[in-house]
């Protein structure tokens, strides 16, 4: 396959919301390869940082060492790595048809810090790409993803279509994504979502980047509370 599109310059962040600490093997390790093997296909670089290995503190502030905690990995050095990334994706298993706790910390401390404002004057996260890999032997990943998604782009995050990717067995007990007899690895479907959702998410970064994010009209809160409408008013004021 001849390659149209470089994106070589673009950096993947991938949090593994798993509840195993490693050196375990996590199932959700298993749909992050499949799609760090198209990506560095693509030379892109990535990373992932499986967070219950981590001391990150619980909480929704960017650094809760000022709330009472003695230690935040999240401030001290995980939430740099998100402000260098174009595209961050949530990775993470089905518990009780929902995500998981880890998933949910990793949502809640993106949440604290995306009150502040990147150099044109948005919310942090714009220009930045949101994705998310789903799995585990129960149902739920729709209602996972959807949770996730929304997420993300309500504190700025874009998203494009198809952002989602997942592998869901046998309702349990059953076999997970990397037991042997699972077929997980070899699910079409799922190979298939993985390979458009890597794509969509690089190609919307692509996007962004060459054209320096959002364009910073009517979307600055400063200049909204200076009292700058940008052509709104509203039919039903009386």
């Amino acid at each position: 396959m001849t390659q149209t599109y470089n994106f070589s310059d673009l950096k993947v962040l991938f949090f593994n919301g798993t509840l195993k600490k490693s050196p375990e093997r996590s199932n959700t390790d298993g749909l992050i390869d499949a799609s760090r093997q198209l990506l560095q296909h693509l030379n892109v670089t990535s990373e992932v940082i499986r967070t219950v290995d981590l001391d990150i503190a619980t909480g929704v502030y960017p650094d809760m060492r000022e709330r009472g905690w003695q230690t935040d990995a999240w401030a001290e050095s995980i939430y740099q790595k998100v402000l260098d990334a174009d595209i961050v994706i949530l990775a993470g298993p089905i518990w009780l048809g929902d995500n998981s706790s880890q998933m949910k910390k990793i949502i809640e401390r993106l949440y604290g810090n995306s009150a502040e404002v990147n150099a044109a004057g948005q919310w942090i996260y714009y220009g930045k790409v949101g994705g998310c890999l789903i799995g585990g032997n129960e149902d739920g990943l729709k209602h996972c993803a959807m949770n996730v998604l929304y997420s993300l782009q309500h504190i700025g995050f874009t998203i494009p279509p198809q952002a989602d990717a997942g592998w869901i067995g046998e309702v349990g007990p059953g076999p997970s994504y990397l037991d042997k007899g699972s077929r997980g690895p070899e699910n079409d479907f799922t190979n298939r979502n993985i390979t458009f959702m890597t794509y969509n998410l690089l190609h919307t970064a692509r996007r962004l980047k060459d054209n320096g994010g959002i364009p910073a009209e009517g979307n600055v809160a400063s200049a909204w509370k200076q009292g700058e409408r940008y052509g709104f008013t509203n039919p039903n004021r009386t």
